[in-house]
């Protein structure tokens, strides 16, 4: 079996993976910030678990572009995209979190192991197994538009991560309602603009991994912002009822 095989079955393994997950997050929040809660074993500072559990995404595909065989202009860019998130994901957000809660090691090894899988997927088929995609996919209507998405949705992403950490002092623990912006209209912004982030990302690399990253985004976080939604609502008796979870006016 060749590896071009074996990645395929792995992609599909991964995607029916996803629906698994999105079935047991459905029932169970993952235990980590307002879920944090004890009996998932040893713990460690949130700090150090987000730099831990986001780090092999950046490794692993820089690590695979250098390994693999192509090197045009969009190759390049695939690579500076990835890392936009993934640097701000793994080098910042995780330095400037202000909540002294902490990770249960169980949910870090977890992060882990899906950036590493994820990292493979999405770094072998860009940089070797897929087609080499020249400089003019750059100027194509799939990478501006996916671009677009991609930019669009870090910005939502990077600006709601923001507002959430100015709502709180260093230290403290207890959660305010969140307003302005986009938080008008959802109760997770963070999480929709990372969502639009990886449907831009499978666009501009149309890709099958890009596609399989989509899903899973959507597997994680769509659970875990109806299980927010639902907290602000339980918790706050003046919690605006025309907020929705993470789609304005939809969900």
């Amino acid at each position: 079996m060749d590896e071009r095989t074996t990645y395929d079955l792995l992609l599909v393994g991964w995607l029916v993976l996803a629906g698994a997950v999105f079935v047991a997050l459905m029932r169970t929040t993952a235990p980590y910030g307002r879920f944090a809660r004890p009996g998932w074993g040893p713990v460690l500072s949130a700090r150090l678990g987000w730099l831990l559990m986001e780090s092999p995404a950046v490794v692993m595909v820089v690590l695979l572009f250098a390994l693999g065989r192509h090197r045009s202009a969009a190759d390049w860019t695939f690579l500076v995209v990835w890392n936009v998130h993934y640097g701000y994901r793994t080098f910042i957000y995780s330095q400037r979190l202000r909540s002294s809660r902490s990770m249960p090691m169980v949910v870090v090894a977890s992060g882990m192991f899906f950036n590493v899988v994820n990292g493979y997927l999405q770094g072998r088929y860009l940089f070797a197994l897929g087609p080499s995609r020249g400089a003019e996919w750059l100027t194509g209507p799939a990478f501006l538009a996916g671009l677009g998405l991609f930019l669009g949705g870090l910005c939502v992403h990077v600006q709601a991560d923001s507002r959430l950490r100015s709502f709180r002092r260093p230290g403290e623990r207890h959660y305010d309602l969140p307003r302005g912006g986009l938080f008008n209209y959802v109760s997770c912004p963070n999480y929709l603009g990372e969502m639009v982030e990886w449907a831009g990302w499978a666009l501009l690399t149309w890709s099958p991994a890009g596609v399989a990253f989509a899903v899973w985004t959507a597997a994680n976080l769509l659970p875990r912002a109806l299980a927010c939604h639902r907290w602000y609502r339980s918790t706050f008796p003046d919690y605006p009822p025309r907020r929705r979870a993470v789609f304005p006016g939809i969900l």
